[in-house]
């Protein structure tokens, strides 16, 4: 996660230090990979984007959920996985310059008195532009609870589902609980910080990537940190501050596994969220589209990928790629209606190429 964080421009949450509003020409709800190819689109067209997402990290559910997984049907690409085309994607469009908004949630969409959509987080960050395209998938990610008694006491106050600021957790007494990347990434990249480190998972196997599997498994046989095949049963703590963990295991009954975090990391569900209130129309919690250029039934708002829905829809991420080209020629005639549309290809246009910076 460094490498990209690096190379990014993310800016800080909530309001600006002036207190001034973010300003762009396109909103893109949503940085999974047709969120990341409409900046393509939208850069070869001179229009700048910002994009908010509600994980920690671009790639939507490529990079979350099947980051290892080989995916088969990108055009010219015979096989790359979630988190090459990620990577990919990123190489793609770094000359344009996108800023992003990660681990916030796209709360409200309104009018300003100068005709901008104005969208507002969870984290009072604000962000105007003339254009808004949802590219957020199925929905916003949300992370999957576990069904533990009164988890939500310590919520946001010792029990974390994400991790947004890595220094919080300095010096922190962590049990990370899960059996993917997420859980295996988060229990290798916090071991160096913690105060200790455990990971418990209801099973010994990990649907994780090999080569973090061996990571955590060499942390434990150094000592490092602690593994648990067992079950969470019960926290233990006072006013949202964890003490203890009562864990089940199998062969040697319940046992409390001291520490001050819990950081349960079971995955994510899709949900549509705050869109669902942004007074779009809405078909089976999708959002229907014309198909000449993927416009809501509110002018200015696009919706594109598998948000989206139209007579012959197929959910294919090159159809996605597709929709948001469509989507970039109507967004430009919006930002700049005095400024002619002219159609160039990126293979003979030498005004494409200097932007790309390969002439």
């Amino acid at each position: 996660m460094a490498e990209f964080k690096a190379a990014l421009n993310i800016v800080p949450d909530g309001p600006t230090p002036d207190g001034n509003p973010h300003k762009t020409d396109v909103i893109i709800i949503g940085a999974g990979p047709v969120g990341l190819f409409a900046v393509f689109e939208l850069g070869l067209l001179d229009l700048k984007a910002h994009l908010i997402d509600i994980l920690d990290r671009p790639g939507g559910q490529c990079a979350e959920l099947y980051p290892e997984k080989p995916i088969y049907d990108i055009p010219g690409v015979p096989v790359v996985s979630g988190q090459e085309l990620t990577d990919q994607l990123l190489e793609q469009i770094e000359p344009f310059g996108a800023t992003y908004h990660f681990s916030q949630m796209a709360m409200s969409l309104t009018k300003t008195d100068e005709g901008l959509w104005r969208v507002t987080t969870n984290y009072d960050t604000v962000i105007e532009a003339p254009v808004v395209v949802i590219a957020a998938g199925g929905g916003s990610f949300v992370p999957k609870k576990p069904p533990i008694p009164g988890i939500d006491e310590y919520e946001a106050k010792s029990v974390f589902y994400s991790v947004r600021h890595r220094e919080d957790f300095a010096g922190k007494n962590i049990l990370v609980a899960g059996g993917g990347d997420s859980a295996l990434d988060w229990t290798i990249n916090l071991q160096r910080i913690a105060g200790s480190m455990a990971l418990i998972h209801h099973r010994d196997g990990f649907r994780g990537a090999p080569a973090s599997v061996n990571e955590m498994k060499a942390l434990v046989e150094n000592e490092a940190m602690d593994l648990h095949i067992a079950k969470i049963k019960k926290l233990n703590g006072e006013n949202g501050q964890l003490s203890s963990v009562t864990v089940e295991h199998k062969e040697r009954g319940e046992y409390d596994i001291e520490c001050d975090t819990l950081m349960p990391f079971y995955g994510l569900t899709m949900k549509l969220g705050p869109i669902a209130d942004f007074g779009l129309n809405l078909h089976e919690n999708l959002i229907p589209v014309d198909t000449e250029k993927f416009e809501t039934s509110e002018p200015t708002i696009f919706a594109i990928g598998d948000i989206n829905h139209y007579p012959g829809k197929l959910k294919l991420i090159l159809s996605g790629f597709h929709e948001g080209a469509l989507m970039a020629q109507a967004a430009k005639k919006i930002v700049h209606p005095d400024q002619k549309v002219i159609f160039q290809y990126t293979t003979t246009s030498t005004n494409l190429q200097k932007k790309l910076g390969v002439k």
